[in-house]
């Protein structure tokens, strides 16, 4: 049987969760000629509004196939994402200071997930989204994290065992958040289909004062581009 054109290029497992920052990602592992295999975890967050932006980012970008996980982490409370913990908003963000909207090990277990995916697709390459620049303080998205984690990836699976190794990709690590706005257009990118907002309304309007908002609206101003879900 003659192989499909995503049967002939090398699979890579994305972690999607609808946001600007792992579709872009996504994106510049399509382009670099990858079959992409997204990954979208329902941990227990309080809207589901990423979830439906992920779909539509997953089609757009012609995923070879695209799983929905349930792993409820809001069962572990700590995390305004997870629970009635009101939203942190109009605050200065430094990397020093991690915010209520950290979830526990969250990127720990989504890695994890997407390295057992991988290993049965015989695929060496993840791609997570991560930003170290532009980025609320989060611990797990740091260089030496992404780096720890390939270093474990290596020795916790049989492909690392056997040699072929895995590598964590992850594009945007030391963008800015301009940078990868204006990466993302370049590749053709409909912004429209993202949702970044911690706490949007309940028709799904980014409530513009969290974090992501936030940083979201400085990336687009400082590309010299307008969001387009601020467009009137």
């Amino acid at each position: 049987m003659k192989a499909t054109a995503s049967q002939s290029k090398s699979p890579a497992v994305v972690l999607l969760s609808g946001g600007l920052d792992s579709y872009t990602a996504a994106a510049i592992a399509k382009s670099d000629g990858y079959a992409l295999y997204a990954l979208t975890i329902q941990y227990g967050q309080r809207h589901v509004h990423e979830i439906k932006a992920a779909r539509a980012v997953a089609k757009a970008l012609g995923v070879v196939r695209h799983l929905e996980l349930e792993i409820p982490l809001a069962i572990f409370g700590n995390s305004s994402l997870t629970t009635d913990i009101p939203v942190p908003k109009g605050r200065t963000i430094t990397h020093g200071n991690i915010p209520s909207t950290y979830v526990p090990a969250r990127n720990t277990v989504f890695l994890s997930l997407a390295l057992a995916w991988a290993e049965v697709l015989s695929s060496s390459d993840i791609v997570i989204g991560v930003n170290a620049l532009d980025y609320s303080g989060y611990p797990d998205c740091r260089p030496d994290y992404i780096k720890a984690f390939q270093h474990l990836a290596t020795l916790a699976t049989r492909a690392g065992v056997e040699g072929a190794g895995m590598s964590i990709q992850a594009p945007l690590l030391l963008l800015s958040k301009a940078d990868i706005v204006k990466r993302g257009l370049e590749l053709g990118l409909d912004y429209s289909l993202t949702h970044s907002c911690y706490d949007p309304t309940p028709t799904g309007l980014p409530c513009g004062q969290c974090d992501s908002c936030v940083l979201r609206a400085e990336g687009f101003s400082q590309a010299g581009e307008t969001d387009p879900l601020t467009k009137n």
